[in-house]
C-alpha cells in the first residue's frame, strides 16, 4: 500500500474536523461590467463580512474553501451532503475569524513558532497529537516513527503528499501559537486574598425570612402616565438594550407544476406499449431494470404484505401473466409475479464480514473468506473467528450474531442467502460491504412468499408543461409589479397567498416550499414593498416542483431598533417603574413607629409569606420565583429588622430576617486555589470572546449560501 493511501485512511476523520467545504464559484465576470461606479458596486455586492475593521470578500472566502476542499478530497471523502457542507463552511468562517483576531495579538505579544519547535513537534519525543494520529501503527496504536520519516522523505518528490503535509503542518503551528497565547493569558490571572474572602462571604450564611409582596398588577395602568419625552430619555439611556438581528417578512404565491392531460396520456401510452414485451421477457427483473423508472428490489413478501389489489393475482402463481396497467399514487404500473417460494417469516443468523475497499481489495477479501470457511469446516469455532476477523463492529463482539430478522431488513444478496439456506448451513455471499460468511442458526415457520416485479412509469410534467406554468408565473409577475397590484390579482384570481414572518438571514425553510434557500437569499437583497428578484433580475423562482413569485413586505436591519419600534416595550417598563414607586410610597407610609411586618401586612391587606435557607447564591424564592433583588436584600438583612421596600421583577417587597445561620465555609486557602484554577481555565476562552466582541464582526454569508 502506498504511503499517501495509508495517510488518507488515517486522516479522513481528522480532516473533516479542521477544514472547510464550499459551493461552486458563481460565474460573475461579466455581471457588473466596467467603470469605477460599477466596480464599487461589485465590491459592495461581494462583501461577505467584516472582522475587526477588515473586509472579507466572497472571492477570498471561496478561494480558501476551494483550497481546503482539495485537501478534503485527498482524504478520500468526496460525497458531501448539505448538512456537512454547512458545518464545514461554519468551521472555515470561524477559523478566519480566529486568525484575523489572534494574528494581531500574536504580533503584539511576540508569539511565534520557530523551525526548531516545529521539528520538535513532529520528530521529538512528544510529537503533536496530529502527528500521533496520522502516523499511528494500525496494530498497536502507537506512533510509527519509521513510517513518519519515510513519509517526510516522500514529500520531497510527491507533490500530493507535500500539499497534504503542509496543510497539517500549518494546523500544528496554529495550535502551538494558540496554546502559547492561552498559557500567557492564564498565567496572568491571579486571585487575591480579598477576592477569596469576598467569594467566601457570598455563602457565609443562610437566612430564613418573612416577606410581604404587592404585585404591580394591583395598580391599574390608567393611574400611571408616561410622556413622549420620558420614553425618548429612557431610550437614549438604554439604546444597547434594543439591539436586534436582521429579519424579513415575505408574502408569496406558488404555481404548482402538475402533469397535463397530455403528460398522463404519454405515460399511459408508454406503459401499454411495453406491457406485451414485459409479459414475454424471459428475465423480467432484467427487463424492469433496463426499462422501468424504478429498479426491481427482489425481496419476497408474504400475502399479508402484498397490495390488496394484487392478492388474487399472485395466488394464481402464474409467472407469465401480467396484471395491469393501473394507476397508483401518480404512477402507471404493470405487475408480474417473478417468483414464488415457501420461505420462513424470519431467520436467526450470524456472519463474519470481510470488508473490501481502501484497506483490502475484493480479491484479498475472497481469499481470506475461503481460508476462514476452511477453518470452519475443520471444526473452528464460528464465534472465535467472528471476534478476531469480522469487520462488522455491531455484531463482532457477539460472535457475529445478528439475532432474528424478517425479510427486507438486510441488503438483497445477504437477505436471499439467509432465507434460502438450511438451518445450520454455512454459505458465503458478496455485497457492497464485502464478503459475508453466514451461518443460519434457526428458521421460523415457512409460508408462501411472492417476488413481484413492477414495470412503472411516473406521470411527470413534460418540458412543455413546465414551460406553460413558468409562462403563467412570469406573466403574473410582469402584470403585478407593485404590491397593490399583487394583492388585487391574488383576490381576483382566487390564489392562495402564503405569508412568512421574521425570516432570519440563515433560515432554510418557508411554509409549503422545498429547499427555498435561493428565494431567501434574494429576499435579503430586496427592498421593502418590492417584488423579489434573483441575481439575474428574474421575479420567478423555481423551488422544487413550484414556481414562486413573492414580495418583501418588511425589512428589519441588524442594529439598534428605532425608538418607534420599541416604544411599547419602553412604555411597559416605565409604567412598571412608576408602579414600583407608588407601591414603595405605600409601604413607606405604613412603616415606622416600631411597626412589624405583620402590622404592615394587616394595614395593606397583604399576606405574610415565608422563605427558608436562602443565601446570596440562591436563584429563586419559594412562592415568587426568580427575584434577585429580594434574595440580595435578604442576604444582607439584619435579624429582626424590617427591610424594604425592595423593587423586584413582579412586585415590591418588604421583609424581615427571622434567623441567620452560618454555613460551613470552604477553607480560605483551598478556595483561593480553586478560584485561581477556575479563572485560568476561563481566561483563554473569555479573553478570545472579549476580543471577538470588540472586533465588531459582521457576517453576511447569507447573501451567497
Amino acid at each position: 500500500m502506498s504511503t499517501i493511501q495509508f495517510l488518507r485512511e488515517k486522516a479522513g476523520v481528522l480532516v473533516a474536523g479542521v477544514i472547510g467545504l464550499s459551493l461552486l464559484l458563481f460565474v460573475v465576470s461579466d455581471f457588473f461590467g466596467n467603470g469605477r461606479a460599477q466596480r464599487l458596486q461589485a465590491r459592495k455586492y461581494y462583501e461577505l463580512g467584516e472582522i475587526d475593521g477588515q473586509t472579507v470578500s466572497y472571492q477570498d472566502y471561496e478561494l480558501r474553501l476551494q483550497n481546503l476542499l482539495e485537501i478534503y478530497k485527498l482524504s478520500g471523502r468526496t460525497n458531501i451532503d448539505e448538512a456537512t457542507s454547512e458545518s464545514l463552511r461554519e468551521q472555515t468562517w470561524q477559523q478566519m475569524v480566529r486568525e484575523k483576531i489572534l494574528d494581531s495579538q500574536y504580533d503584539k505579544l511576540g508569539i511565534g513558532v520557530s523551525t526548531e519547535e516545529v521539528d520538535e513537534l513532529v520528530l521529538g519525543n512528544s510529537p503533536h497529537p496530529i502527528v500521533q494520529q496520522l502516523f499511528a501503527d494500525q496494530q498497536t496504536g502507537m506512533l510509527n516513527k519509521s513510517f513518519l520519516v519515510n513519509f517526510l522523505k516522500q514529500i520531497e518528490v510527491d507533490e500530493t503528499a507535500r500539499t497534504y503535509w503542509l496543510f497539517f503542518e500549518n494546523e500544528i503551528v496554529n495550535d502551538r501559537m494558540n496554546t502559547k497565547y492561552n498559557t500567557l493569558v492564564a498565567k496572568g490571572l491571579y486571585v487575591t486574598s480579598k477576592q477569596a474572602e469576598f467569594d467566601q462571604a457570598l455563602s457565609a450564611s443562610t437566612v430564613d425570612f418573612s416577606f410581604i409582596q404587592k404585585n404591580y398588577s394591583l395598580i391599574p395602568d390608567s393611574s400611571v402616565t408616561v410622556s413622549k419625552s420620558e420614553i425618548e430619555t429612557y431610550y437614549n439611556d438604554h439604546k444597547q438594550s434594543y439591539k436586534r438581528t436582521a429579519l424579513r417578512d415575505i408574502e408569496y404565491v406558488t404555481f404548482d407544476v402538475v402533469p397535463s392531460e397530455d403528460d398522463i396520456k404519454q405515460a399511459e401510452t408508454w406503459i401499454r406499449n411495453n406491457v406485451s414485451e414485459f409479459a414475454a421477457a424471459e428475465n423480467p427483473a432484467e427487463f424492469i431494470n433496463r426499462t422501468a423508472d424504478t429498479r426491481h428490489i427482489g425481496f419476497y413478501m408474504p400475502l399479508s404484505m402484498v397490495p390488496e389489489n394484487l392478492r388474487d393475482f399472485v395466488q394464481k402463481e402464474d409467472t407469465r401473466e401480467v396484471f395491469g396497467p393501473y394507476v397508483e399514487d401518480g404512477i402507471y404500473k404493470a405487475a408480474r409475479l417473478i417468483a414464488v417460494a415457501s420461505r420462513p417469516d424470519s431467520v436467526r443468523a450470524r456472519h463474519i464480514l470481510i470488508a473490501s475497499g481502501q484497506t483490502r481489495t475484493l480479491e484479498d477479501a475472497r481469499k481470506l473468506a475461503d481460508s476462514l470457511k476452511t477453518l470452519l469446516r475443520n471444526g473452528a469455532k464460528f464465534e472465535a473467528l467472528a471476534l478476531t476477523n469480522s469487520d462488522d463492529p455491531g455484531s463482532q463482539q457477539l460472535g457475529g450474531d445478528l439475532g432474528w430478522f424478517p425479510e427486507g431488513r438486510m441488503v438483497v444478496p445477504f437477505n436471499n442467502a439467509c432465507f434460502e439456506a438450511r438451518k445450520g448451513e454455512i454459505v458465503s455471499v458478496e455485497t457492497t460491504f464485502g464478503i459475508h460468511i453466514i451461518e443460519v442458526l434457526d428458521r421460523s415457520k415457512e409460508s408462501r412468499k411472492y417476488d413481484i416485479g413492477y414495470l412503472d412509469r411516473k406521470i411527470l410534467p413534460s418540458t412543455l408543461t413546465n414551460q406553460s406554468f413558468f409562462s403563467d408565473a412570469s406573466q403574473f409577475a410582469a402584470n403585478n409589479d407593485s404590491y397593490e397590484k399583487f394583492i388585487k390579482a391574488i383576490a381576483e384570481k382566487g390564489l392562495n397567498k402564503r405569508t412568512a414572518s421574521d425570516i432570519a438571514p440563515n433560515q432554510k425553510t418557508l411554509p409549503g416550499l422545498e429547499s427555498p434557500r435561493g428565494l431567501i437569499i434574494s429576499l435579503y437583497q430586496a427592498e421593502e414593498g418590492k417584488i423579489i428578484l434573483d441575481p439575474t433580475e428574474q421575479a420567478v423562482f423555481e423551488v422544487g416542483d413550484k414556481y414562486v413569485v413573492g414580495y418583501c413586505t418588511r425589512v428589519q436591519e441588524e442594529g439598534i431598533a428605532d425608538v418607534e419600534d420599541v416604544e411599547n416595550d419602553i412604555r411597559f417598563e416605565l409604567i412598571r417603574k412608576k408602579k414600583a414607586g407608588i407601591i414603595a410610597a405605600e409601604f413607606s407610609k405604613n412603616t415606622g413607629d416600631g411597626k412589624s411586618l405583620d402590622d404592615i401586612a394587616a394595614a395593606m391587606g397583604l399576606t405574610v409569606q415565608e422563605a427558608t435557607q436562602v443565601n446570596f447564591r440562591s436563584f429563586t424564592v419559594a412562592g415568587v420565583g426568580t427575584e434577585p433583588a429580594l434574595i440580595a436584600a435578604a442576604s444582607v438583612a439584619k435579624q429582626g429588622a424590617v427591610t424594604g421596600p425592595v423593587e423586584g421583577i413582579n412586585g415590591v417587597y418588604m421583609l424581615s430576617a427571622n434567623s441567620i445561620s452560618p454555613s460551613q465555609g470552604e477553607d480560605l486557602s483551598m478556595l483561593k486555589e480553586r478560584l485561581g484554577a477556575t479563572f485560568q481555565m476561563r481566561g483563554s476562552y473569555e479573553a478570545y470572546e472579549a476580543l471577538r466582541k470588540d472586533a465588531n464582526i459582521v457576517d453576511k454569508r447569507y447573501k451567497f449560501y
